[in-house]
């Protein structure tokens, strides 16, 4: 490691075995250049492959965020009881002090009318104290509350309302709207997500600006105008087939996202029952590698000890929050046996090792794929089961199962 030609890396892979790397390697500018790979970007991240200076320019989403969200389990099923147990327990479990700020309300609050001046009005029998004293309720728990519209007619839908919605926002304390994409009237996206980010920006109030368009006009291409994150799939299912196959349709847009907007490929579905605990191990790695927003979705009031224990891998979230704000991507695939990978701030690499198959089988990165020279040593860190290595040359690990991180 001191030696000519040997240089002093940090890894971090996650394969589901997920280790990160400690590199002390080349250095350009205020970026990080990686030597000799053709997977990550050219490997060259000293600037990213999108030009930020267009970005919505509120001041929020420097990284992913992080939170709660109704939809995955509870559905239709929600008042306000349930809203306030959930911002206790976000305390109670400790998930709140590892980042997990937001609070946030899907679908079916409101009536399915306005009142008489033209105002959104929240279902009474669900949330007899009205919204505002809900998010007053999350704020005193030194947490954010979000709510949900929908950029159509299918109510709560804000389509030609966007101006009195935004202030109404505003007025009730919200910190961050998810903008659905039912009713639309056939009108374009970027028209109907652009009226309402003008009117947040409008409203006299810091909004976190989430776009919920399914992917289908790639708003990738241009979100950064206009949200903080918008979604690069349609919903997410709590199955393997279903999260599988949105970590890849959300890989293809890696070069769009960085601070300030994120992609997204839909809500956690860990803890809900429907994967095994090493199938959600890899739900959260490649969520965490791909700088996807980490909302949860299951009910933390009576969630399990795996799951809080998942949820709760501080160097895996500290992963997804890293401040360089590069997506991890897939760099390497032969059949069942992929390589992800991407930077950290700090000369460190995450790499996931992500076996898709059904049986135990080695799976290698070789320092070219992840943008390491062949010759450099690296500490690696597994952070999953928590230990340290030095290797040299390739890393190869025999993921049980499913997963390695």
């Amino acid at each position: 490691m001191g030696e000519s030609g040997m240089n002093s890396w940090g890894l971090f892979v996650m394969i589901t075995i997920m280790i990160m790397v400690m590199v002390v390697g080349v250095r350009e500018g205020m970026g990080m250049s990686f030597r000799g790979s053709k997977g990550l970007q050219n490997c060259d991240h000293s600037t990213h492959t999108t030009s930020w200076k267009t970005l919505l320019n509120n001041g929020i989403a420097y990284t992913p965020q992080m939170g709660w969200n109704s939809w995955n389990h509870f559905r239709c099923n929600i008042d306000e009881d349930l809203i306030k147990g959930t911002a206790d327990a976000m305390v109670s479990s400790g998930l709140a002090a590892l980042g997990y700020h937001y609070v946030n309300l899907d679908d079916c609050w409101g009536e399915p009318n306005r009142d008489s001046e033209g105002n959104l009005v929240a279902k009474h029998s669900a949330f007899p104290s009205g919204i505002k004293a809900l998010a007053d309720y999350v704020h005193s728990n030194g947490l954010k509350f979000g709510i949900y519209s929908d950029a159509g007619k299918t109510m709560p839908g804000s389509l030609d309302h966007e101006e009195q919605d935004a202030k109404t926002f505003a007025s009730w304390e919200v910190d961050y709207l998810k903008y659905d994409n039912c009713g639309n009237n056939g009108i374009s996206a970027k028209e109907r997500y652009t009226r309402m980010s003008k009117a947040l920006l409008n409203s006299g109030r810091v909004i976190f600006f989430s776009l919920c368009e399914w992917g289908q006009e790639d708003p990738a291409t241009w979100g950064k105008d206009v949200g903080n994150s918008w979604r690069t799939t349609g919903d997410i299912e709590d199955n393997w087939n279903s999260m599988t196959s949105r970590a890849d349709e959300n890989d293809k847009w890696a070069a769009h996202a960085g601070p300030g907007g994120w992609n997204d490929p839909d809500m956690l579905e860990v803890g809900n029952g429907g994967m095994t605990t090493e199938e959600y191990r890899c739900h959260f790695s490649i969520w965490a590698l791909a700088k996807a927003p980490l909302l949860i979705g299951c009910d933390v009031q009576s969630m399990d000890n795996s799951t809080l224990e998942l949820l709760s891998n501080k160097e895996v979230i500290a992963v997804n929050q890293d401040e360089l704000g590069v997506q991890g991507r897939k760099v390497k695939k032969d059949e069942d046996l992929e390589v992800w990978a991407g930077p950290l701030c700090g000369n460190r690499v995450a790499v996931v090792l992500w076996n898709r198959g059904s049986s135990q089988a080695d799976i290698t990165a070789n320092w070219s794929d992840v943008c390491l020279s062949p010759s450099d040593v690296v500490d690696a860190r597994d952070l999953w089961e928590a230990f340290n290595s030095n290797i040299g040359s390739r890393i190869t690990r025999c993921p049980s199962g499913f997963s390695c991180l």
